[in-house]
């Protein structure tokens, strides 16, 4: 059991030949992911790092039986990259793509309302389920296979808390980088939802930033659900002044509750093991284990 992805999943790279489908897809090779090939439109037919490379992501399913696929194709053309996954069929759509315009994740988000499928992302790190799976550009090593399952806003801060996990002789279920854009296909509380109902995860952690709703949300359904595992929480951002831009599109400080000190009161007030610093992440889960 692992979530969204593990090493049976059929994964295709669309933006296969560019510069960064290359290099990552060569890493997730390495890792011992199971990439079926990847799609560069008007390249059909070719080779690519040992792979056979699609015109289309339909083509993909019929001939590879693709069931995942990461999308790295530049910001002007990712919407559209992520609505013809979605189209074809595609399960689990992971979008490491920065940059694409708001307005255009309106129209996807709409669009694959009514589709069979998952999107992670975009502006994020991806997914990994260690030692079996690497669908994204966390570096692999990291991650060791194990009962703890992360999801983060914050690339860094995903293998920040995987290194300090392993290090508490604990390891990883699946690690869920959900993106920090303020329209995003997954949200906090859906990833939690999924490892919680996950029976080879017995703990979570749950890293947020500043701006927007997400961490409260989740917070709330954690409680509402019966605080079935214990939750780590840190929130980034503590020293943000209101209403200032920080890193991620999705981080503005908008009101009262959007601060860090407003959204780490309302974890600790479901439930959550709150953190101060993101050094404290693994001491905290190895205490909460322990108990």
């Amino acid at each position: 059991m692992s979530v969204l992805v593990n090493k049976n999943s059929k994964i295709i790279v669309q933006g296969f030949t560019g510069s960064e489908g290359t290099f990552h897809a060569g890493q997730m090779i390495d890792y011992g992911t199971n990439v079926v090939g990847g799609v560069t439109p008007g390249k059909g037919g070719q080779e690519h790092l040992g792979k056979p490379v699609f015109n289309t992501v339909k083509e993909a399913v019929d001939k590879a039986a693709a069931d995942t696929s990461i999308i790295f194709v530049p910001p002007a053309f990712a919407a559209d990259a992520i609505m013809e996954a979605a189209e074809a069929g595609i399960k689990v759509i992971i979008c490491i793509t920065e940059g694409i315009p708001t307005a255009d994740m309106v129209k996807v988000k709409a669009y694959i309302s009514n589709k069979d499928c998952r999107l992670i992302g975009p502006n994020c790190p991806g997914v990994i389920t260690p030692e079996e799976a690497k669908v994204g550009i966390m570096p692999g090593f990291i991650f060791k296979k194990g009962n703890i399952g992360i999801v983060s806003k914050s690339g860094t801060l995903t293998y920040e808390a995987a290194d300090q996990v392993v290090k508490q002789g604990f390891g990883i279920s699946t690690a869920i980088g959900i993106g920090g854009d303020p329209i995003i296909g997954t949200t906090t509380k859906e990833a939690v939802e999924l490892l919680m109902n996950d029976d080879e995860t017995h703990a979570i952690v749950m890293i947020g930033e500043i701006g927007g709703n997400l961490e409260a949300e989740a917070a709330k359904w954690i409680k509402a659900d019966g605080n079935r595992k214990p939750v780590v929480g840190f929130i980034a951002g503590q020293t943000a002044p209101s209403g200032r831009t920080m890193g991620h599109a999705g981080a503005i400080v908008g009101g009262a509750e959007d601060t860090a000190q407003a959204k780490m009161k309302i974890l600790a007030e479901n439930g959550i093991h709150v953190v101060s610093s993101p050094a404290k992440i693994g001491v905290m889960v190895a205490s909460v284990l322990k108990k």
